[in-house]
Parts: C-alpha cells; sequence; structure tokens
C-alpha cells in the first residue's frame, strides 16, 4: 500500500509543478497569396481570446522533434523560438524562430515554456 500512496503522491507532484503548457503550431503567418516563413501561428492551450494571451507575450517556445541520426548521445532535437504578439481575437500567437520551422511540423505540439516571468 505504501508503493501506491507514493506513486499517486508523486504523480500528483509532477503534473501540479509543470514548466510548460502545450501549444499548437498551425502554420506560417501569411497573405492571401504570400507566405511568411519566418513567422509561425501558435495555437495556445486554454487560451480562446485576445486579453489571455498578454501573458505568454516574451514567453519562450520549444519544438521537439527526432532525429534520424543521434548527436550528443541523443536523437531528439529542439528549435527555440519566441512568443511576439497576438494574432487575431481567438487565442493565436504569433513566434518566430532561431530557425524557421520544417512545414512538416504543421499540425504538431509545441512547448510554451513558463519563462521569462513578466509578473
Amino acid at each position: 500500500m505504501g508503493t501506491l500512496n507514493y506513486l499517486l503522491i508523486h504523480y500528483s507532484l509532477v503534473c501540479l509543478c509543470s514548466l510548460y503548457s502545450k501549444g499548437r503550431f498551425l502554420g506560417f503567418k501569411r497573405g492571401q497569396r504570400t507566405q511568411y516563413e519566418h513567422t509561425a501561428l501558435i495555437q495556445l492551450e486554454n487560451v480562446n481570446s485576445k486579453e489571455e494571451t498578454s501573458f505568454y507575450e516574451g514567453k519562450r517556445v520549444a519544438y521537439l522533434y527526432r532525429a534520424p541520426t543521434a548527436k550528443k548521445g541523443t536523437h531528439i532535437r529542439c528549435i527555440w523560438g519566441r512568443i511576439t504578439r497576438p494574432h487575431g481575437n481567438s487565442g493565436v500567437v504569433r513566434a518566430k524562430f532561431r530557425h524557421n520551422l520544417p512545414p512538416s511540423a504543421m499540425g504538431t505540439t509545441v512547448r510554451v515554456m513558463l519563462y521569462p516571468s513578466n509578473i
């Protein structure tokens, strides 16, 4: 019984202290005919209005992916970016990454880190 209690307590602590929230990479900023690959559009989880996005401005974003070859002992690599401003009225934000995200990343999950803090 002690092991079960430990697992329940450990699981609840892990869930409470996450340093990131999830977002979904929707695509690139675009006009009717032109696409701007240097700016990514991200839908934030549980954010549904422009006012709620102000907390996330300036926060860092990480896109994690698996590469076929290992570097530094791991197959997982990361592209870092930063949220710059809201996009529209429904909780979508614009983000700029150090390297443009690949088109194969559309629809995948990104991590929105809860730092740097501006509170």
